[in-house]
């Protein structure tokens, strides 16, 4: 039997087993039948983040940001950039901390943007501020080893 990986639709949460071995780029969600991965980060609520963060067993970046920030939007396509690179490898999703308020406080957000990667539930590491794709794209690859 082949060893498997939990992946989080991003769609609809579901819980999916893809094959260590087959290429997860093109695996589809078993309950949504849409694909894992398209190569953008994904919107979290409170809910889906736990989800995403939890039961995934690859990494998982968040990017906390807000709509009237500056520097998040100007990291904004560098963010997108890195995610369509580095999938399905990492997951990327965004929370936004006007809406997601609870969230940024239980995770202690005091700057934004803050990016944070998770592996198997934990906080693994963290930086604030703006980043350009190639000093974010070296950070995550110096954090997942």
């Amino acid at each position: 039997m082949s060893e498997t990986r939990q992946i989080v639709c991003p769609h609809c949460t579901a819980i999916n087993r893809v094959p260590a071995d087959r290429p997860a780029e093109a695996a589809k969600c078993g309950a949504c039948h849409r694909p894992l991965f398209d190569g953008r980060p994904v919107p979290a609520s409170a809910q889906s983040f736990a989800t995403h963060v939890q039961r995934n067993d690859i990494p998982v970046v968040a990017d906390f940001w807000a709509e009237w920030c500056g520097p998040c939007k100007m990291m904004a396509p560098a963010y997108d950039r890195v995610a369509g690179e580095l999938e399905p490898h990492v997951r990327f999703l965004k929370v936004d901390t006007e809406a997601e308020q609870q969230l940024a406080a239980r995770y202690n957000i005091r700057s934004i943007p803050t990016l944070m990667l998770f592996r198997n539930g934990a906080v693994v590491a963290q930086r604030a501020g703006a980043s350009d794709a190639a000093s974010l794209r070296a950070w995550i690859r110096e954090n997942i080893g």
